[in-house]
């Protein structure tokens, strides 16, 4: 039995659109792959030599002779593509039904509950991109104090603040009161607070996000690897997205490379069990904001870091790298995209160059964790524990 399994989830690095895609909306869509083709200069060796060029049906780089991991993609069978159906279809979750979306802003009802509780004014209260909401009404919330809140496609009830206008505490406070109104009818995935900072023309969102998630539906595997008297250890927004269920120990992230620096840290403890890592760099700094060369800079700069991570591993430690959903940057809109995603395996108890094929569900990850730490298993997904092992 393995020690420990680092997870590390590239938050949108997906690798190409799934069979239902369309029905999405998301046709042709492949976030790494059409990254790679606006820049076949990119610099992914550590990843190559894992696995990733070797990915069944990713044509995009030619595949190497001796990858030092296993590598393959899984499908997603939730009906969604958003955060929370990617992580808890993951570790075990298949969502169903999908999280209610406010395509044309939150019920007037909705609002005015939130204003009466809250004390503060809305305004914005449609779907928006996070920053181009900020360029149009941040000079007016900043005069004002009326709080900005939007959604997006996603299952989501954002609010955006200026951390010099509204403290962070009351920003929280705030949130909170909207997870209470947004549930029952009305529940959906997440109320994100969004704190910002600097001048009209010039504004800056913080790291300072929080997540308010609604409870996981069922047990998950942290559930499990906690029961089972094992470290379960979330490094990033991994905390807010099981609303803390499962989880035994926490730390938020300030980037990418705070996240890897965290995770590090971690591995260099005497802790056993699960550690659970969310980059979310990708997703909200460059997938939303269709910024290919921002997004195609950020996996280099992850790819230079995996020799320091692959360092820290202890003999019996298991390394798992993969997505949550696709955002391709080249695609139209500013959505998430509905996409395989990559599963790339590395220990030294794990054989070379395996080829797990194409996985049915992302849970088949969650139940290989689950299997490795001898944790009870979950009811969806099925282990490739032994195609990996030696």
């Amino acid at each position: 039995m393995s020690k420990r399994v680092v997870l590390i989830v590239m938050d949108s690095v997906g690798i190409g659109e799934l069979p239902d895609a369309k029905k999405f909306g998301d046709d042709g869509v492949n976030t790494l792959g059409n990254i790679i083709k606006a820049y076949d200069d990119i610099q992914i060796p550590n990843l190559t030599k894992l696995g990733i060029c070797n990915i069944d049906g990713f044509e995009q780089v030619k595949e190497i002779e001796s990858p030092i991991g296993a590598f393959g993609k899984c499908a997603e069978v939730s009906q969604g593509k958003d955060t929370t159906t990617g992580h808890w279809e993951m570790v075990g979750l298949r969502v169903d039904e999908p999280f209610k979306t406010f395509p044309n802003g939150f019920p007037k009802d909705v609002i005015d509950e939130f204003e009466s509780k809250t004390g503060r004014k809305v305004i914005g209260n449609k779907p928006a991109s996070g920053t181009a909401i900020l360029d149009e009404l941040g000079e007016q919330h900043m005069k004002t104090g009326e709080v900005i809140v939007y959604t997006s496609a996603d299952s989501v009830f954002q609010i955006a603040a200026h951390e010099e206008i509204v403290p962070l505490d009351e920003l929280y406070k705030m949130c909170k009161i909207a997870r209470k109104i947004m549930m029952g009818d009305n529940a959906l995935a997440r109320i994100i607070a969004r704190p910002f900072v600097g001048e009209p023309g010039n504004f800056t969102r913080t790291a300072n996000r929080r997540d308010f998630s609604l409870d996981p539906s069922a047990d998950t595997i942290l559930d499990n690897i906690k029961e089972s008297g094992q470290d379960v250890i979330a490094v990033g927004k991994i905390e807010d997205i099981f609303n803390g269920k499962g989880i035994t120990e926490a730390v938020h992230t300030k980037s990418n490379m705070d996240g890897v620096d965290q995770t590090i840290e971690y591995m260099k403890k005497d802790n056993k069990g699960f550690i659970f890592t969310n980059l979310v760099d990708f997703d909200s700094k460059y997938g939303h904001r269709r910024n290919v060369k921002g997004y195609k800079e950020a996996i280099e700069e992850l790819d230079s870091r995996i020799p320091e991570v692959i360092e820290n591993l202890k003999d019996e430690d298991i390394l798992i790298l993969t997505a949550d959903h696709g955002n391709d940057p080249t695609y139209k809109g500013t959505d998430h995209t509905r996409e395989y995603i990559p599963v790339l395996v590395y220990g030294k108890s794990v054989k070379n160059g395996v080829n797990i094929g194409i996985r049915k569900t992302f849970s088949d990850i969650g139940a290989t964790v689950a299997d490795i730490l001898g944790a009870k298993l979950p009811s969806n997904g099925e282990s490739f524990k032994n195609l990996i092992l030696k």
